[in-house]
């Protein structure tokens, strides 16, 4: 058993009977002062919510009803956890773009093993990105499936990071257009070409595919470049394929999509091609996590998302840490007014200060947006409410019983 000592002067105690309430009294040995010691449990509870959180368990598993389940752990919903920054200079990061709702995105970086770092957005643009960037070293290579905004957000934050471009995503552009049974025999020989990028091991290999594509661009370039007239316009006969072409061609002259064969990369150890481990390691574990506890809303999704990756981080803090440090819902409220507030006064805060650990204006905004609009959809959908009818979200039905008014 722990040792306790007395808070008046550090000395040893014994137990002296129990209080009123029931809790052990000790009194000190030295001083003869009384104490009692609480026990603090929230630590074992937040482990216990992130265990339930992380597995496929339902809430009664675990040793208790499921109702007490909720009333001794929903307190820990408040929570947002907040990515460190990360000063550790990578080989190899890999960054995508998680969509949990029509408007809400989490940029994820991530390494071969762990998760270094995410952001919570409205769209994959270059400001979200390098809001995600500016908090993580500049690694050597970062591979990307070349979402909107990052090349940008790229060239300012981390001007001299190499680029590879995932060659499935490459792929699934050409593939988007031509389809997999292309009834033009150029498409059918673009098709075979982009589907070959997936097998190129060397640079030779890589070579002979320039090659190839360039042939085929020579080959059926007046083909491309028929024109037809549809409702009184004149438009490309072939939109399709010249876009499909396009889009390679336009990735062979950034030179991204074989970055991964560069002899001077690879010393520092071997580049993926692809976003695979991203894809299947990170955004498809916490798509399997929100079907096992599908029924969230919006905001529990994203602190859901979340929780993954911070507890995929390679160094984390402990449950006890976790709850002095993460801030909160009632916290970032405050950050977000006094921002607010100092904004409309012109004082010094800009869109990108940090709030609370970590947490930006950009994002204490993003989160309060998210709340006013889940609240914005339930009056609009409770129709009945006296709040809707205060708020004029929708015209109240007068034909309504009395009895069914008001709640």
């Amino acid at each position: 058993m722990k040792k306790i000592l007395c808070p008046a002067c550090g000395g040893d105690t014994k137990r002296n009977g129990k209080t009123s309430s029931g809790a052990t009294r000790w009194r000190c040995k030295a001083c003869g002062a009384s104490t009692t010691q609480r026990y603090d449990n929230e630590p074992k509870l937040l482990e216990l919510f992130l265990r339930w959180l992380l597995s496929k368990k339902t809430q009664g598993e675990f040793g208790m009803p499921g109702r007490t389940f909720r009333h001794l752990t929903n307190k820990f919903w408040d929570l947002w956890p907040v990515a460190p920054v990360c000063d550790e200079v990578h080989h190899v990061v890999e960054v995508d773009g998680l969509w949990l709702g029509r408007d809400v995105v989490i940029m994820i970086a991530c390494t071969e093993k762990h998760v270094i770092g995410w952001h919570l957005a409205r769209s994959e643009n270059a400001q979200a990105w390098a809001a995600l960037m500016a908090r993580i070293a500049p690694p050597d290579v970062v591979i990307t499936d070349g979402g909107k905004g990052f090349e940008k957000a790229r060239r300012a934050v981390w001007p001299n990071t190499r680029v590879q471009r995932c060659v499935f995503h490459a792929f699934c552009q050409v593939k988007r257009q031509t389809t997999t049974r292309p009834r033009l025999q150029a498409g059918v020989e673009l098709y075979g070409i982009a589907k070959k990028l997936m097998r190129i091991g060397s640079l030779n290999e890589a070579a002979e595919w320039l090659a190839g594509f360039s042939n085929w661009c020579t080959a059926w370039e007046g083909f491309l470049k028929e024109k037809e007239v549809v409702d009184g316009r004149i438009r490309y006969k072939h939109e399709r394929l010249r876009t499909a072409r396009g889009g390679l061609l336009k990735l062979c002259r950034a030179g991204t999509l074989f970055t991964y064969l560069d002899e001077g990369l690879l010393e520092g150890g071997p580049v993926p091609a692809t976003t695979n481990r991203i894809e299947g390691g990170v955004n498809a574990q916490i798509r399997h996590m929100l079907r096992e506890h599908r029924g969230l809303r919006l905001t529990r999704r994203v602190k859901a998302a979340f929780w993954w990756c911070y507890m995929d981080l390679e160094a984390r803090a402990s449950p006890k840490e976790i709850l002095k440090e993460m801030p909160t819902d009632v916290l970032i409220a405050e950050f977000y007014r006094a921002a607010a507030e100092a904004s409309e006064k012109d004082e010094a805060v800009g869109a990108g200060a940090l709030l609370c650990n970590g947490m930006t204006c950009m994002q204490a905004a993003l989160i309060a947006w998210i709340t006013i609009r889940l609240w914005t959809h339930f009056l609009a959908y409770n129709p009945r409410c006296r709040v809707a009818r205060a708020a004029g979200i929708k015209k109240w039905d007068a034909n309504v019983p009395k009895k069914d008014k008001g709640f």
